[in-house]
């Protein structure tokens, strides 16, 4: 393993890069377009359908309540995430009947209104009022995580698969195979190249959006940038697998979106998977994408720290490993 070899070949598939001014343009502007633009749809304060959640609640004193038109149930598993979307203004009423109490933000006007709507429809007597505060979470601070995750995930799929592939076809691997340059090396090499150019792109959309849009970021950056850097290795190794095999571009295009579109749909790109049936949200716990959003999200949005992001993280870099393997078995120059 020479790293003279693995320097020169990753100058020249970066300056590639830079060079194809239209994959510039996806990797650097497009995501802006996207934040700016969702940004701007979902500017409204306030929510169209109003949320609440109950634990062990009386259901048969809540039935006038809770069929209020217009007020959606959310289901959660544990008490804490719905706790802290009343904190974050996403969530507006939580009955919680184990302890009589229920929860809600006096900053958030929904909140207020669920609140008015629960005192005139049931009896709250016996219920005990707990206020929560913290800042307004809105769609773009939700968002930006989501276009960064499509980002990486688009680049390293078609950065790295769909290139190599067309190495393959062009015979530009064969004509590497008679260089002193070695299949570990050319390997290693593609891997940094799109290693850093995707945390470099990645790093220009935060900061951006960060700035012009004044996003909430109430964990650790730092947190952020080591979670990027395993999620984009993860995502080069996904897409090591596609090339490492695939001669057609054309099969290798239908493959890769095969594998990309149920990603961008069942890993909560645009929407919440809180709604969706709990069958989905355990399957797209088999998707990358998925725990890497979760834990930006929560590291982003709730604070958190290595400790309570760590099994994604552990989800990840499994998943590096044996994506790296199966495409270090299924490799071939020609």
């Amino acid at each position: 393993m020479r790293l003279r070899h693995i320097a020169a070949m990753t100058y020249a598939r970066n300056m590639e890069f830079v060079r194809d001014r239209g994959t510039f343009f996806w990797n650097m502007i497009f995501p802006f377009f996207l934040i700016f633009g969702f940004s701007f749809a979902f500017s409204r304060d306030g929510q169209d359908l109003l949320t609440v959640a109950v634990f062990d609640g009386d259901r048969l004193a809540l039935e006038r309540f809770l069929a209020t038109p217009g007020l959606a149930q959310r289901e959660f598993t544990t008490r804490e995430p719905a706790v802290e979307r009343i904190r974050n203004h996403q969530l507006d009423l939580l009955i919680d009947g184990r302890d009589g109490s229920y929860l809600v933000n006096p900053a958030s006007t929904s909140g207020a209104l669920v609140e008015r709507i629960l005192t005139t429809t049931a009896h709250t007597a016996t219920l005990r009022r707990v206020e929560l505060d913290g800042r307004a979470i809105r769609y773009v601070d939700w968002f930006v995580p989501g276009v960064i995750g499509m980002n990486m995930l688009f680049s390293a799929l078609f950065g790295v698969g769909f290139i190599i592939v067309r190495y393959r076809k062009n015979g530009v691997l064969k004509r590497l195979r008679a260089t002193p340059l070695g299949a570990g090396e050319f390997v290693i090499a593609q891997m940094l190249s799109r290693l850093l150019i995707l945390l470099f792109t990645s790093i220009v959309v935060f900061a951006g959006s960060w700035m012009l849009l004044d996003l909430v970021v109430v964990g650790s950056v730092f947190n952020l940038l080591l979670l990027t850097v395993l999620a984009i290795m993860c995502f080069i190794a996904l897409g090591l697998v596609f090339a490492a095999w695939f001669r057609s571009e054309e099969v290798a295009n239908g493959c890769i979106n095969l594998a990309l579109w149920p990603m961008l749909a069942f890993s909560g790109v645009f929407f919440s998977l809180d709604s969706v049936p709990p069958a989905l949200q355990r399957a797209s716990l088999a998707l990358p994408l998925t725990h890497y959003l979760t834990a930006a999200r929560s590291v982003m949005l709730d604070g958190a720290g290595l400790l309570q992001i760590a099994p994604n993280i552990a989800v990840l870099a499994g998943m590096t490993a044996a994506l790296l393997t199966v495409a270090a078995l299924l490799f071939r120059w020609e």
